[in-house]
């Protein structure tokens, strides 16, 4: 069975492409279709020129692809880092001089992403608690819904600039009584289609990109509500793109480097946009993992440096930041993608666009693009999300809120580093001891095909990476045996990553199983709670 599954696997390279050329290329249009008005509105929504959300998409297809660790994923813009990136732009004094100045942090930081694959950082994401990235991304899905809901009811975004997330969801009441009843009409279907996209059960229509049917009824609604020539809103109303080639008449390089100046701007954006970036590229890449048919697996550390690659010719030529992108990375594997070549053909079919298209995209309206990034903050924020670390314990929901709190209220800093703050004040209280926090100690003990590892201290998200270590050195296909019965504590990050460990180990043909926690206490109801030895 198992010489079967290799023979199946496709080519890479371009022997994939002669073998694969069809159901990639076709893959690769359908993510197109959905790519196209995202990054239009994740550019938008970052405070970027529309049009360089395109070249980012463009970038981390036709270049990122051939150099990629991953097979299956879509590189470009992301809805997660739209609150770094504005903030950027915000922080620089906004216009075209805070995006320019901000470019020159996204180089920075995509060199530094360069570097933590050279330096096998790979791993980068198991050291943040689970807890804590999750809130991250809730907070992040609040702020886009908090900002594009005003887009949505057809207010003028020069009336909301500078306005802190909490303020604006505080105005969506406001801007809801004084809406514009057209653009609100064309932003209210797109969110229907949308919503209701997830119950639909045919399978054969599932496979239409929603943001294509939104598209679909969007434009054509535009043009019959005159939103075009409708008195003052006709600033904004429509995606307005303009010329690629006028977007460089003045040079390809867009990125000014002088913000450094500004240190404690540059240093803080740097660090957001290489560490967020780097986890978020991570996280999406060991999900589409767990999702490709041929169950191979990505090089996570060449994966970093090619995303990283990419994103230094981004920023040079003004484009967003990119990443392994989840929601387009998923559709390509729903529709069929077997290789790289798939991200390729995504990215050659929006430079077409790019290059012959321009008149038809500027016929989108804005409240289009404006209800797909809300239901893409509600995926963030879904509801199921608070319900999950409610089920996971009561100290993992605490993380996650005040995480979400404090990003909110502050800023995207600040509210991670008190999920890790907190996570650190729940480690200690729930007895772990501080020399074993940062170190794990575990015994291998090897017998024929038999394997045993014995933890010899409690294992928390600070010290996982060095245990995984361990678990990645075994040799394949063993009979193994992990037993936790001396770990005083096993973090929710730990159980969560031990558990995608066991379930990748007996995938590639060995057998794992954890024993051990049979006198330890759940700390929450879910299968990868918190257990505690009391």
């Amino acid at each position: 069975m198992t010489s079967k599954k290799i023979k199946q696997i496709p080519a890479d390279g371009f022997a994939g492409l002669k073998q694969n050329f069809t159901k990639d290329a076709l893959s690769g249009f359908m993510v197109f279709l959905l790519a196209l008005p995202l990054s239009l509105g994740i550019a938008k929504a970052s405070d970027f020129p529309p049009i360089f959300g395109l070249v980012t998409a463009i970038i981390g297809g036709v270049f990122v692809s051939f150099f990629s660790g991953t097979l299956l994923s879509i590189k470009g813009p992301a809805a997660g880092l739209i609150v770094i990136a504005s903030g950027a732009v915000g922080a620089y004094g906004g216009g075209i001089i805070g995006w320019q100045l901000a470019l020159g942090a996204v180089v920075v930081a995509g060199f530094i992403q360069v570097l933590f694959g050279i330096f096998k950082l790979g791993s980068l994401a198991d050291f943040f608690p689970t807890a804590a990235i999750h809130g991250m991304l809730a907070a992040i899905g609040i702020i886009i819904i908090a900002k594009q809901a005003h887009v949505l009811f057809g207010i003028d975004p020069a009336t909301l600039k500078g306005l802190e997330p909490l303020e604006l969801l505080a105005m969506i009441p406001s801007s809801l009584v004084h809406e514009n009843a057209h653009i609100t009409e064309i932003g209210i279907a797109c969110l229907v289609i949308l919503f209701g996209f997830g119950f639909i059960k045919n399978a054969k229509i599932k496979r239409v990109p929603a943001p294509l049917v939104v598209l679909i009824v969007a434009i054509p609604l535009g043009q019959a509500l005159h939103i075009k020539t409708e008195g003052a809103i006709a600033n904004f109303a429509l995606v307005k793109i303009g010329s690629i080639f006028e977007a460089f008449k003045d040079g390809l390089i867009q990125a000014d480097f002088s913000g450094i100046k500004q240190m404690g701007i540059f240093v803080q954006y740097v660090i957001l946009f290489s560490l967020i970036g780097s986890i978020e590229s991570l996280l999406t890449s060991k999900a589409i993992d767990g999702m490709d048919p041929y169950k191979r697996k990505s090089l996570y550390n060449k994966d970093i440096m090619a995303v990283g690659a990419g994103n230094m010719i981004a920023g040079l030529l003004g484009g967003l930041p990119m990443i392994s992108e989840v929601a387009r990375s998923s559709a390509n594997v729903i529709n069929g993608a077997q290789t790289r070549w798939a991200n390729f053909f995504h990215g050659l079919f929006l430079l077409i666009a790019v290059l012959f298209l321009v008149p038809f995209i500027e016929m989108i309206p804005n409240a289009a693009l404006a209800a797909m990034l809300i239901y893409v903050g509600f995926k963030l924020a879904h509801p199921k999300e608070f319900v999950h670390m409610w089920q996971l314990g009561k100290a993992q929901f605490v993380i996650f809120v005040a995480t979400i709190f404090m990003t909110l209220a502050t800023d995207l800093l600040i509210g991670v580093g008190t999920g890790i703050a907190l996570k650190f004040l729940f480690t200690f209280i729930n007895g772990a001891k501080a020399n074993e926090i940062f170190k794990s100690k575990a015994r291998v003990e090897e017998n024929g095909e038999n394997v045993t590892i014995t933890a010899e201290s409690s294992l928390v998200f600070a010290n996982l990476i060095g245990f995984k270590k361990k678990l990645m050195a075994l040799p394949k296909g063993k009979n193994v045996t992990l037993n936790l019965a001396a770990s005083k504590l096993v973090d929710h990050t730990s159980m969560e990553s031990l558990h995608e460990f066991e379930h990748d180990y007996n995938e590639a043909g060995g057998h794992l199983h954890i024993i051990g926690l049979e006198k330890h206490t759940a700390l929450g109801k879910g299968a990868t709670s918190a257990r505690v030895l009391l």
